[in-house]
């Protein structure tokens, strides 16, 4: 038994909103309150916090966690200019064999004045090397002329549904591959074993706990499952992972029984995910009107939002909920359309509302605003993209960018957040999260103090509560986890200075002290 007393302790439990004492008895806090516990509970090894913060653990409700772990790895493509990665492809290739692959991260096309890259380019720094290096959106990607041979792609190739080959005038691919022309890519791209990625895993969780991260829902495949699954069985997985199943293994998933909710506290399979539509920065995210700088392109609707009421239907039988990417306005509403169908069909056969989800939650428009709230849809939405996009979307989306990222408006009108940061694409740090939710304004203070659009700013409780009782939510573990109160589990962060106090600026390099999952301690500085 542990008591951690001489706290300051923010339980996000609205019958106890603070605290100076926790007991802890295994994985599960025993008590909540003040100093009478320490008479009440004399046996428990006592630990003075010198009135250090504790807060819950906070949970990162949408991320790709083996995409993350390798690209710890990559090349770090998040740069200013085009020459630039250009130059760190170069030096990459100086330290690898004739013929390794080479691996990148992070490019964005709208931050380089020179726009997208070809594969003459890569082939000039890597004549000998295959070279694929995804886009920051995960939505795009850029390859040499090597990997585009190994892979098969060539002028003949033609474009897969839901996704294009980017082409010169002589019909020859350019190199740069969008949507699901990337799965030609992945499919010449050695997989990791999952014994290895497990390894990999590993060691990157200390990464996580660092930044205040206890849990995490993933949103990457098979392999990724499958070293989530080894960690376990040896206990080595110390983060509390929701495991998402993609669309194309929902069948796989039926024959096997498996449903939402199957599994422990550690690890507990998720939502059938799928995606909708593109990305806002390849300018893929299907939408009711065009692109402003492109008046012939209004994105790429994925055909499954259409079959979507059936895929629902299928799903919700065998008690599988979804979870559907949705970027632009018209899918979203689209998406809506399915879900109230599918909302009517499980009413119509005794069925228990699943926690169904929209990831993104992008951009609505007006009218659908009250949609997510009126059809207990929760809305998993990442606040950092806030940060990273906010240029971007009013280059591209204008004033309907009103109706974006709109985090205040989902919760004013009754919707559930559940808050992440769809890592890779941006830092997982939560804090970083948090931040972006409570300014919409970036570090360097652009757009100005107000931040973009601010009457979307959250209060830091609300924002707090997007990366814990949100994702507990979204998890149906809301009775045991994201909160700190009597009978949940241990999960919490300590740290030096508290975050109600301080200035929202110091958000942004706040970092703990120490992590407990279940009540160990995981993580020290």
């Amino acid at each position: 038994m542990q008591l951690l007393e001489h706290a300051r302790i923010h339980t996000l439990d609205p019958t106890l909103p603070t605290a100076e004492t926790l007991v802890l008895e295994g994985d599960r806090i025993l008590a909540v309150g003040g100093p009478e516990l320490a008479e009440q509970f004399p046996a428990a090894s006592r630990q003075d916090m010198g009135e250090r913060v504790i807060l819950p653990g906070l949970t990162d409700a949408h991320m790709h966690l083996q995409t993350y772990a390798l690209g710890l790895e990559k090349i770090d493509c998040e740069v200013g200019t085009r020459a630039e990665c250009l130059r760190r492809v170069a030096e990459r290739v100086r330290m690898a064999k004739p013929g390794e692959w080479i691996f990148g991260h992070g490019w964005n096309q709208n931050s380089w004045v020179e726009g997208f890259g070809t594969a003459a380019d890569l082939d000039a720094v890597a004549p000998h090397n295959p070279v694929y290096l995804t886009a920051k959106s995960l939505h795009a990607g850029w390859a040499n002329s090597q990997a585009l041979e190994m892979a098969g792609i060539t002028a003949s190739t033609p474009d897969p549904k839901d996704g294009f080959i980017q082409r010169n005038e002589s019909g020859n691919p350019t190199g740069i591959l969008f949507e699901k022309a990337m799965d030609l890519m992945k499919a010449a791209i050695p997989e990791p074993d999952p014994e290895e990625l497990a390894e990999i895993i590993r060691d990157i969780q200390p990464y996580l706990w660092k930044m205040g991260l206890t849990g995490l829902h993933d949103f990457d495949r098979r392999a990724c499952f499958q070293a989530l699954q080894y960690l376990h069985e040896r206990d080595e997985l110390k983060l509390r992972v929701i495991k998402s199943i993609p669309f194309e293994e929902m069948e796989d998933a039926i024959r096997l029984g498996l449903r939402t909710g199957f599994g422990d506290d550690t690890l507990r399979v998720g939502s059938v995910k799928i995606f909708g539509d593109g990305a806002l920065g390849p300018r893929t995210a299907a939408m009711l009107e065009s692109y402003l700088d492109d008046p012939q392109n209004c994105g790429i609707l994925n055909a499954v939002v259409e079959e979507l009421y059936d895929v629902g239907r299928l799903a919700t039988d065998n008690g599988l909920s979804l979870a559907i990417h949705a970027i632009g306005d018209i899918t979203n509403r689209k998406v809506l359309d399915q879900f109230a169908r599918i909302r009517r069909y499980e009413q119509e056969k005794g069925y228990r509302a699943l926690r169904h989800r929209i990831e993104h939650v992008q951009i609505l428009h007006p009218a659908d605003a009250t949609r997510l709230a009126e059809l207990d849809i929760i809305a998993s939405m990442q606040p950092i993209h806030v940060i990273s996009d906010m240029e971007m979307a009013d280059r591209y989306w204008g004033d309907r960018c009103r109706g974006a990222y709109a985090l205040r408006t989902q919760l004013a009108h009754g919707a559930h957040l559940a808050l992440g940061s769809d890592a890779p694409v941006d830092s997982p740090n939560p804090f970083l999260g948090l931040h972006a939710a409570v300014t919409r304004r970036r570090a360097d203070g652009y757009p100005g103090p107000d931040g973009w659009y601010p009457e979307q700013r959250l209060t830091l409780t609300e924002a707090l509560e997007g990366f814990t009782v949100g994702p507990a939510h979204a998890a149906g573990m809301e009775y045991r986890l994201g909160c700190l109160k009597t009978g949940y589990l241990a999960d919490l962060v300590v740290l030096p200075e508290d975050p109600f106090t301080c200035d929202l600026d110091g958000l942004l390099t706040m970092q703990p002290e120490a992590v407990m999952v279940g009540g160990d301690w995981v993580w020290q500085a």
